[in-house]
């Protein structure tokens, strides 16, 4: 007797996860109507929508992870999502709000940024399987978005001018680019589980947190992702020194190392 013929294989569904891709989207027009904005001359409106984008591409990885629906197109998708809304708007509006006062001098400025925000995605998706989970090599794209538009926004709500300005922008903005680029360490926080047990000041400092944010988020967001930023250089350099001193060894105990029939001091 013949064996029976195995069933045909289901074909594959075609198509793309809605949910993730969603939130990615509406991320990317997060960076757009910065963009926009900015161009329109509302530069407080500009910097909230990075910062709006940011809170949305925190998101849809999330989303992604706890419905089991990361595919290879959102991944794409959601770098060059990152790309518009922390790689240009973030440079066009300081452009737009500062550095054009600068003339060419400005918009290299703002380039600058973009082309370090540009390798800084395409570092992090050549490394990410082989990179430690807890840190970031290089300043994170959203992160220093969040420096840029955090001081438009900063600016705009002291009354400050960005032709006044425009020198400290310049500088923050290639600051914050080359910082992307480079081989400093940040923590990424993702070692952190949200469904584990805190102690109970923590839920107070997270209380502390909101609170202040809501007092004067531009002030707030701004200072906190500079000291964010400054950490890099601090947790690099902290992590080098305790390496140096492991190859180094222990100390040697007083006494050790004299040979046979070496005076001991005795």
């Amino acid at each position: 007797m013949g064996s029976e013929p195995s069933p045909a294989p289901k074909p594959t569904r075609r198509g793309i996860y809605l949910l993730p891709n969603l939130f990615t989207t509406a991320a990317l027009f997060a960076g757009f109507y910065a963009v926009v904005a900015a161009m329109g001359d509302r530069f407080e409106a500009a910097a909230v929508a990075v910062f709006v984008a940011m809170l949305l591409d925190g998101v849809d990885g999330r989303v992604a992870r706890l419905t089991h629906t990361q595919t290879a197109f959102g991944t794409e998708y959601d770098s060059l999502s990152d790309m518009v809304s922390f790689g240009v708007a973030p440079a066009l509006v300081a452009y737009e709000w500062s550095l054009r006062y600068m003339g060419k001098l400005g918009w290299l400025a703002a380039f600058i940024y973009t082309a370090a925000a540009a390798l800084r995605l395409a570092r992090f998706n050549t490394q990410v399987a082989v990179a430690d989970k807890r840190y970031f090599q290089g300043l994170p794209s959203p992160s220093a978005a969040a420096i840029v538009a955090g001081l438009v926004w900063f600016g705009t709500d002291q009354g400050l001018t960005g032709e006044g300005v425009r020198h400290v922008a310049a500088a923050l903005t290639v600051v914050a680019g080359l910082l992307m680029v480079s081989n400093l360490r940040y923590y990424s926080f993702k070692g952190l589980d949200l469904r584990d047990k805190v102690r109970f000041v923590t839920v107070l400092i997270g209380v502390l947190v909101f609170v202040l944010v809501s007092i004067q988020p531009s002030h707030v967001l701004f200072f906190l992702f500079l000291a964010y930023a400054a950490s890099g250089p601090i947790v690099t350099l902290v992590q080098r020194r305790r390496r140096r001193a492991s190859r180094r060894g222990p100390p040697a105990a007083k006494g050790e190392g004299a040979g046979p029939g070496e005076d001991r001091g005795g």
